[in-house]
């Protein structure tokens, strides 16, 4: 395996990239061995140089962790990412048969440990602690990597993928804030903070802020939460046992954005014809998975031998969610080679994501809009300005102005 190389196709064409991974012929061993310890050295060594031989200043005042500290917390922190990425492979293979897919450990490690590409590679900017806002945009656009991949390496159905991304994500916030416990009760808490990114709201939660999101983990309901999940499967009582869990997925997502549009105002925005194709089917499903629902919308289009997918999904229920899944609308890229053109801009209040072959076998468009509304066209055997038609022939005026119910 070449580093460089993976790091680029999982950052830059993920969706091409994954089936290449699925077919691999590899271990655990191997994918830690000759991958993840690399990629988890970034954060910890810039981290270790950023906090304690760069320092954080602002109006004449300094910081930096002592020398010895920020050592044992490079050391700490490599070795929990490491194990990090294991503990969320074991969840996530665990998680498979309840979205419908199928149970593989070693699929379950490298989704994982592939997907967390972005986030480990995104850990350089902590060179600069005021520029660690952008690690954790870096981390966000993770999750868009391992959404990706589910259905490839975890054969789960497409439209299930984004409610197992979502459980995924809150099982990691959880599993993450055990970490961290562990982590300052090695390191006697030096380096909690993360100037600019997460910090202590002086009530014992931990508060997650980048530009246009502030997001708070109530620790005291999510450790009351999970007592009282402790004691309702002592009891038997599921039940309560699912209230419990749907109360700890809720604090620890840090706050609700209102109630998820109904697959049926969604469906509402599908018309039966677009840009000249006829539709050949349609999937309107509501899924809801420890307390918190998920609403998508899919139909597929033909023409001869064209195809083109819409997607609707509304994401704005759950901030967090959309802050992961929508990572990429904080980035302006304009990027072009021989094969491919890719843009990300903004537009009328919604930021745009184009992506297309110049030889007209694929392309892509994407719009988040301010509501959370995700809007995805996918074709192939098409070019890109026949993917713009279809773009244009929606009523994305309409979507963006659904207005969400608290």
């Amino acid at each position: 395996m070449n580093i460089v190389e993976r790091v680029k196709a999982i950052l830059l064409r993920p969706k091409e990239t994954w089936p290449v991974i699925d077919q691999e012929a590899s271990s655990t061993g191997e994918i830690y061995s000759q991958y993840l310890i690399f990629l988890a050295a970034i954060p910890a060594i810039a981290g270790f140089i950023g906090m304690s031989l760069i320092g954080v200043g602002s109006f004449g005042f300094s910081f930096k962790v002592p020398i010895l500290s920020g050592l044992a917390n490079m050391v700490v922190g490599f070795v929990l990412s490491l194990v990090m990425v294991y503990v969320l492979s074991l969840i996530a293979n665990a998680l498979a048969p309840t979205f419908g897919g199928e149970k593989n450990p070693l699929s379950a490690l490298k989704l994982v440990a592939y997907g967390a590409t972005a986030g480990m590679v995104g850990g350089i900017f902590t060179l600069l602690p005021s520029l660690s806002a952008l690690a954790l945009l870096a981390s966000l656009y993770s999750i868009y990597l391992i959404y990706t991949g589910i259905p490839v390496l975890m054969k789960t159905p497409q439209e299930k993928a984004l409610g197992y991304t979502a459980v995924l994500i809150i099982c990691g916030i959880v599993a993450g804030l055990v970490m961290g416990a562990v982590s300052t009760l090695v390191t006697g808490g030096m380096g909690r903070h993360m100037p600019g990114m997460m910090g202590d709201t002086g009530s014992g939660d931990v508060s997650i802020k980048i530009p246009g999101t502030d997001i708070t983990l109530d620790t005291a309901k999510i450790e009351a939460a999970s007592r009282k999940m402790e004691e309702a499967q002592k009891s038997g009582d599921a039940e309560a046992a699912g209230a419990a869990m749907g109360e700890m997925m809720g604090a620890a997502m840090g706050s609700k954005g209102g109630k998820p549009f109904t697959p049926e105002m969604l469906k509402g925005y599908v018309p039966r014809e677009l840009g000249g194709f006829a539709r050949q089917s349609l999937d309107a499903r509501s899924d809801s998975a420890m307390g918190m629902t998920f609403t998508s919308v899919t139909a597929d289009y033909v023409e001869q031998d064209k195809q083109i997918r819409l997607k609707l999904q509304d994401l704005g229920a759950v901030p967090a969610l959309a802050m992961a899944m929508g990572g990429w609308v904080h980035s302006t890229v304009d990027r072009e080679d021989q094969q491919e053109v890719e843009r990300i801009y903004k537009r009328d209040g919604a930021t745009i994501k184009e992506r297309y072959s110049k030889d007209g076998s694929r392309a892509e468009m994407s719009l988040m809009l301010g509501n959370g509304v995700l809007v995805e066209v996918e074709g192939d055997n098409i070019d890109f300005k026949s993917v713009s038609n279809v773009i244009a022939g929606l009523d994305i005026k309409g979507l963006a102005g659904l207005q969400r119910q608290q």
